[in-house]
């Protein structure tokens, strides 16, 4: 299963492309996509979906892994435009918290950012941790899919995966 992970943002987004087959995970790409500061956030918004669409469009993933963001009375970023990208593309999507990315990653919830980025590169077998942070966070995102989506429960029941 190739599984997209997405870090959302509107002056950066992470993305890591994680291939997992069973309990193996191979690191098959990651990056950022970027808007410049000095455009209005019409434009920023606009750039993030044309980007996301040739991200999903290349990458061609059976299935996406996003944090889930808590939003106050502004939405300041371009998780929207994110998220509907990929329904457009009928993808399914699947929202995990910071702290069950920790947890699926590391073993622990209340984890450091460091040791997530530190297993994330143990995991994948990288040399080194990926840069930028935001591309390591998709990273960690798409593990945490991977090892849910193969947990004994989901396969035990497929509509699991729905309420994840």
């Amino acid at each position: 299963m190739r599984i997209l992970g997405i870090d959302p943002g509107v002056a950066t987004i992470g993305f890591g492309v994680v291939n997992a087959e069973g309990t193996r995970l191979r690191m098959e790409s990651y990056g950022t996509i970027t808007t410049p500061a000095g455009l209005p956030l019409a434009t920023r918004l606009l750039q993030i979906e044309t980007d996301m669409d040739q991200l999903l469009r290349d990458v061609k993933p059976d299935e996406v892994s996003i944090e889930e963001l808590f939003f106050s009375k502004n939405i300041t970023t371009g998780i929207g435009v994110i998220l509907c990208t990929i329904e457009k593309m009928q993808l399914p999507v699947y929202e995990y918290t910071p702290m069950q990315v920790k947890q699926a990653v590391v073993g622990y919830g209340l984890a450091e950012k460091r040791q997530v980025m530190d297993m994330t590169r143990h995991l994948l077998r990288l040399k080194a941790v990926p840069r930028p942070d935001d591309a390591a966070d998709a990273l960690a995102l798409a593990i945490c899919h991977a090892r849910s989506a193969t947990s004994l429960l989901r396969r035990a029941d497929p509509q699991v995966k729905e309420t994840v």
